[in-house]
């Protein structure tokens, strides 16, 4: 069924909102999803503050011509859907934990992190940054390591004296 001017009209306001507010969208390909994987997937980016929406590839070009993004927009191919949130890199992630979970039927085609385009490659490696929780762990074990180091060494030297 056709969608009317009006209807589009609203459509790209919409997206181009979307466009404007989000500090990065990751373009989705999404291809003989179920419906319960796609709720699974909506519901999971919900909890993590990303927004999930499904677009026509026209209406969706077009808001992309007007919004203000640097670089060039990477090719679009299947069927659409953005994720966007206000987070740098939570909308990537979300859908990256969902592109190894389902096999192939979502996958990141690009997207715009910190108003510039991204081609696949780039935002899958934006996707694989870990979180915050896991980055403080990494640091803490850098620093604990040296010291956790010199006290097994100053443990050997008093059992050799000992």
């Amino acid at each position: 069924m056709a969608i009317k001017k009006e209807k589009k009209v609203e459509i790209v306001s919409s997206l181009e909102s979307i466009l404007s507010k989000s500090k990065s969208v990751v373009f989705v390909n999404f291809h003989k999803l179920l419906v319960k994987d796609s709720s699974l997937l909506r519901r999971a980016l919900k909890g993590e503050n990303v927004g999930y929406v499904v677009s026509k590839k026209s209406l969706f070009e077009r808001a992309l011509g007007a919004s203000s993004v640097k670089g060039e927009i990477p090719e679009i191919k299947g069927e659409l859907s953005i994720a966007y949130g206000d987070d740098l890199l939570a909308p990537a992630r979300g859908v990256y934990e969902f592109q190894k979970k389902l096999d192939g039927k979502v996958k990141i085609i690009g997207g715009i992190f910190d108003h510039e385009y991204k081609s696949e490659a780039e935002m899958l490696s934006i996707a694989m940054i870990p979180g915050m929780d896991t980055l403080r762990g990494m640091f803490v074990n850098i620093v604990n390591s040296p010291i956790q180091r010199f006290v097994i060494a100053l443990g050997q030297v008093a059992e050799k004296k000992a």
